[in-house]
């Protein structure tokens, strides 16, 4: 399953899947400030990328939300992952600091010259960011970012389930 829309010379698009097996250049992952990997989708990188990518992120320290570092991607398949922390639902101006946080991703892609990278559904889980706004959001801002200049030709929004997949499907029908 998946949908696309043409932006310019490149591509956005929607599946469902595992993120951590995509042969994309870079993955993102919505991180936490202390860079921690922890449990959820941050075990799951801990435990394909290997060790090296805590490693790195412990070098790092820590960031403030918006921000995003880049490590290497370890043993995943992509080469790099970009850490992005955002927002926690509901604290002040939250939805400005979601857009601002994938904005930041799309910099950090951008200094690597990355062409290809892959989004979870930003926040939707321990974060609780609900999945409409976060569709409507990260969609929104790489649209835009995408028809500016820039090096990313592909970007690929990778959902766990069915009830994510919908909202995004929904958002990217709205913007052809």
């Amino acid at each position: 399953m998946f949908d696309e829309l043409k932006v310019k010379q490149g591509m956005m698009r929607l599946m469902i899947g595992n993120i951590t097996s995509l042969e994309v250049e870079a993955i993102v992952y919505y991180a936490r400030p202390d860079l921690a990997l922890g449990s959820g989708f941050g075990g799951v990188i801990a435990a394909e990328g290997g060790p090296q990518v805590q490693e790195e992120l412990k070098k790092i320290g820590t960031v403030k939300t918006t921000e995003a570092v880049i490590s290497s991607g370890g043993n995943l398949k992509a080469r790099y992952i970009i850490h992005a922390v955002g927002p926690r639902f509901q604290e002040e101006e939250w939805e400005e600091k979601l857009r601002t946080t994938v904005l930041n991703v799309f910099r950090k892609a951008d200094e690597k010259g990355i062409k290809s990278l892959a989004f979870p559904a930003m926040g939707i889980g321990f974060y609780g960011v609900p999945v409409d706004v976060c569709a409507r959001e990260t969609l929104g801002m790489a649209k835009k970012y995408m028809e500016g200049s820039n090096t990313i030709q592909e970007i690929t929004f990778c959902l766990n389930e069915p009830y994510e997949y919908k909202p995004f499907q929904e958002q990217l029908e709205k913007m052809k």
